[in-house]
């Protein structure tokens, strides 16, 4: 008789679980770019409530991969607004980032980089790690990728 009464409330924890599990797989998420879609990763990926951004360099939508111009200035602006607009077309924000990393072709570009960096985040900063490279994609002078959280919408 208690095996009876407790039957609909296992198969809800059943259902719970296995709706759960179906939730939590890794949700892969392209770019619209057709540029950017011939690349071999995916512009972001959704993973629980974290949204994982591919590492964002200085190019200008639309125009085969080209570097913004103006030097580590032009370029930080421009991957800035890359990240931007990446996290909006997922549903996210600047405001919902918790973690950057950044890479500089050159260690010295750095204080020129946190300028750009400042006009695009404000207290609370996200956390931050920043890293010389030998070398970034496409000869680019900048490269971020971020983490963000934010919540899986229900479609």
């Amino acid at each position: 008789m208690r095996l009876v009464r407790s039957l609909p409330l296992l198969c809800l924890l059943l259902a719970n679980a296995a709706f759960a599990g179906e939730a939590s797989k890794p949700e892969f998420l392209n770019s619209p770019d057709p540029d950017m879609a011939k690349l071999p990763f995916s512009e972001a990926v959704r993973s629980g409530d974290l949204l994982f951004l591919s590492g964002q360099i200085g190019t200008v939508p639309g125009k085969n991969n080209a570097l913004a111009e103006g030097g580590i200035r032009g370029e930080a602006e421009q991957t800035l607004n890359n990240v931007r607009e990446v996290l909006q077309r997922h549903g996210a924000s600047m405001r919902d980032v918790v973690k950057c990393t950044v890479f500089l072709a050159d260690i010295g570009d750095w204080p020129a980089f946190n300028e750009v960096y400042r006009k695009h985040f404000s207290a609370p900063f996200p956390a931050r790690s920043a890293l010389a490279a030998s070398g970034l994609a496409l000869g680019a002078r900048v490269e971020l990728e971020c983490i963000a959280h934010s919540p899986r919408k229900d479609k």
